[in-house]
């Protein structure tokens, strides 16, 4: 994609504040209307946006609209459905010094919005977030990923052929690019990716005081108990490893399996693979690839320690990586480090449930959180550890709620979206105090004649 300059950016964020002074955004109808003709032009891209995917991570239809389109739907539907609600005026009620006062919550757009998406979901991190700021009545710039070149394509034709350029606008490019974008004075930065940029992006935020959303990633742990269901466990832990390819900020990065269990866990892991993937995976319409040969390399380094109990094959060529178990794993193996983000399964085996909190906490807070096991423990395992998710029993499925608040804690983020807490993270939330003039009471004034009466209401 050719990089977009400088000028071109700079005058598409004119563009968006002064279509934003004119206030149509801030209309219901219009943010309605604007949702609607999101939804449209989804599904008249539809077969283009499947196409795009398979060419850039080799993503099946069905993937792709499982993870990436139907998501975007459901939350299209689900504003449209309650935006009205959402957006009312809240009245609250007064403390007793404001009597005869009203009080009231109105919510606001906060303006304009920059809007950065990663590589592993490329369209629906941007749009699904997009949908957030049309909701709240905001204009947007959004930001693609180079690394999937033709789906960012794909979207600026959508966009570009559906809304004002003035309105929402798609700017493409590297780190030269997010440089410049950082540095301008965004009324909110929307970003998804790693911790180590989004530090970076919060530092240039810092400089304008721009508020931040950041959906960052970690290495979100899987506990397997000595009661757990081994069969079901097995099923719902590898599908939710290798859904892109392990490419997934909540992907489970690493298994604690108890000892007791391990090897038929493992066993039946590997069973899993084959049974979802076939005997020859590489051959497989629904195995994705890796996003690019840099990555390739960087996972096939994570290798080098522990036991491969299953896979193992790396193709550079084809940018493929065998779904892959490793056993007998360390803590102080590179694998350990940092976020895998591919199809490798590091493992870890404990004899008493303390030992996976105590390693947990001692770590950043993930993104997501995964246990297997009779729920009673697992509400205590809950209320022992954090985690921006969490499911029990299943990886992965707390992200299809759209009533749940979806995001990070600590190093894994900051901020929620999906559903309300989609409008909510693009808005204001301004407080109203309205007051009678048939009345004006003189305790508030000085001298304070009043001053007992006051300290009894107060």
């Amino acid at each position: 994609m050719k990089e977009t300059t400088e000028a071109i950016i700079l005058k598409n964020i004119a563009a968006h504040k002064s279509f934003f002074a004119t206030h149509q955004t801030k209309d219901i109808h219009f943010r309605l209307m604007q949702l609607k003709t999101l939804k449209k032009a989804i599904l008249q891209y539809q077969e283009k946006i499947e196409t795009a995917l398979w060419q850039d991570l080799h993503k099946s239809p069905e993937e792709a609209y499982l993870t990436e389109i139907s998501l975007v739907i459901g939350e299209i539907d689900n504003h449209l459905k309650h935006l009205k609600k959402w957006a009312a005026p809240k009245r609250v009620a007064s403390s007793l010094h404001l009597i005869p006062a009203s009080s009231k919550i109105i919510y606001e757009p906060l303006g304009t919005a920059l809007i950065v998406a990663p590589w592993n979901y490329p369209f629906q991190l941007l749009i699904n977030t997009l949908v957030g700021a049309i909701s709240a009545g905001c204009c947007s710039v959004l930001k693609p990923s180079p690394d999937t070149p033709t789906v960012a394509k794909v979207m600026e034709d959508m966009i570009s052929d559906n809304f004002d350029s003035n309105y929402i606008s798609i700017v493409h490019g590297g780190r030269e690019t997010n440089t410049i974008l950082f540095a301008q004075r965004f009324d909110i930065i929307f970003f998804t990716g790693s911790p180590k940029v989004g530090k970076v992006v919060m530092k240039a935020a810092a400089e304008n005081l721009t508020p931040v959303v950041l959906e960052l990633g970690g290495k979100s742990p899987c506990i397997v108990d000595a009661d757990a269901n081994i069969d079901i466990a097995a099923k719902r832990i590898i599908w939710g490893k290798l859904i892109n390819a392990g490419q997934t900020c909540i992907a489970p990065d690493y298994l604690f399996a108890h000892q007791s269990i391990k090897a038929q866990l493992l066993d039946k892991i590997a069973e899993n693979i084959k049974l979802m993937y076939g005997d020859d995976i590489k051959k497989s319409r629904f195995y994705p690839r890796i996003v690019n040969k840099d990555a390739v390399e960087r996972l096939s380094d994570l290798l080098n320690q522990g036991t491969i109990h299953t896979g193992g094959e790396i193709d550079i060529k084809e940018k493929f990586i065998a779904p892959t178990i490793i056993d007998n794993v360390l803590p102080d193996f590179k694998i350990m480090q940092a976020e895998i983000f591919g199809p490798i399964l590091p493992v870890m085996s404990f004899s008493h449930i303390d030992e996976t909190i105590d390693y947990i906490n001692k770590n950043e807070k993930p993104l997501a959180f995964y246990y297997f096991g009779k729920n009673k423990k697992a509400k205590e395992i809950l209320a022992k550890t954090s985690s921006g998710g969490a499911c029990i029993n299943d990886t992965l499925m707390h992200v299809s709620n759209h009533n749940l608040p979806f995001g990070g804690v600590g190093n894994s983020g900051l901020g929620n979206y999906h559903g309300q807490d989609s409008f909510f993270a693009f808005s204001h939330k301004r407080a109203v105090v309205t007051n009678p003039t048939w009345i004006d009471l003189p305790l508030k004034y000085v001298p304070f004649k009043y001053f007992k009466i006051i300290k009894k209401l107060l």
